[in-house]
């Protein structure tokens, strides 16, 4: 199960990496990443699945584990018996980024799976997605680049406003309605092609999808100085996200402090694994897998934390 969530943290922070790494690309590989992800069969049976049940599962156990067991590597009382070896202070902190990791995983989730999860509405042929992020100089260059549009709380009025008092339209979609009636399934097929009710019912369809996109724009809630930006795609306005988030040195430094914890627990897991199951018995093995699993640590970590600094500060600033 923990090797499982190792290799998820691999995937997940490289990833993430492309939204910084490849400076001057504006993210688009991070963007082809998330997109091919995103665009996956059964997608959400796949995050229940392959993510939240072995993650459950692994907090469960690591929750009971933290109730039982104690750090071994120092002691707040002198007589509690402790000792100050490397694999004693590695158990210790395999015990301390649990907790941090417990928190973090779920604020992680609640913020990016679902408080800040991209809307999406139908125009036409074409999904668009709606994120808010925080103005900035450097978001009017990028969202040209990329080909995403803003819009600040008059503009939505104004988009309200156009839907506003349009009783002609309200008249086509109770026309159709009364069209779509007569020929339900239940009173059989149509007997031919009838030109007028075509064009009827196609110009409900694009009213009721004017009125689906007025009403998901009003879902924005906006506050001081946000836009909703609507891009074309789930990865550029997860990407969007992403780089909100990171203009906050707060939010650097929690994601700093997360990664770190989740690259740790990780891959001290990991070689705690290779000892458990048998797998690295001698210790010239023993000491080959710990710096293997040392430098897996490094790198992931050096992914992780591009993301955090690099996404906002260093690539996408303008």
């Amino acid at each position: 199960m923990g090797l499982w969530l190792v290799l998820f943290l691999l995937e997940h922070l490289l990833t993430n990496s492309q939204a910084a790494l490849w400076v001057g690309e504006d993210g688009r590989r991070f963007v082809k990443m998330v997109n091919s992800l995103h665009n996956l069969p059964y997608l959400q049976v796949i995050e229940l699945g392959l993510l939240a049940v072995p993650f459950a599962i692994h907090m469960f156990w690591g929750v009971r584990y933290l109730m039982t067991s104690k750090a071994n590597s120092y002691s707040i009382k002198e007589q509690n018996p402790h000792l100050n070896y490397g694999r004693n202070k590695a158990y210790t902190w395999q015990r301390i980024t649990s907790w941090i990791l417990l928190v973090g995983i779920m604020l992680h989730v609640a913020k990016f799976r679902f408080i800040e999860y991209p809307n999406s509405v139908h125009l036409g042929s074409q999904t668009f997605y709606l994120v808010n992020v925080t103005l900035d100089k450097g978001l009017y260059t990028l969202a040209d680049r990329m080909q995403v549009a803003l819009y600040d709380e008059n503009q939505i009025l104004e988009e309200e406003a156009l839907l506003e008092n349009r009783n002609t339209e309200e008249r086509v979609m109770q026309a159709a309605q009364e069209a779509k009636q007569q020929h339900s399934l239940w009173k059989g097929p149509f007997v031919e092609y009838n030109e007028q009710e075509a064009l009827l019912l196609t110009a409900a369809q694009s009213y009721k999808q004017r009125l689906d996109w007025t009403r998901v724009l009003k879902k924005q809630k906006l506050s001081g100085s946000e836009v909703v930006a609507v891009a074309k795609d789930f990865g550029t306005a997860t990407l969007l996200t992403v780089r909100d988030t990171f203009k906050s040195p707060i939010y650097v430094g929690l994601y700093t402090i997360f990664v770190l914890a989740a690259c740790f627990h990780a891959f001290n897991g990991f070689w705690t694994f290779l000892i458990t199951w048998g797998w690295v018995l001698k210790m010239a093995a023993q000491r080959f897998w710990v710096c293997i699993a040392l430098s897996m640590m490094a790198i992931v970590a050096f992914l992780g934390l591009a993301a955090v600094w690099g996404t906002y500060w260093f690539n996408l600033t303008s």
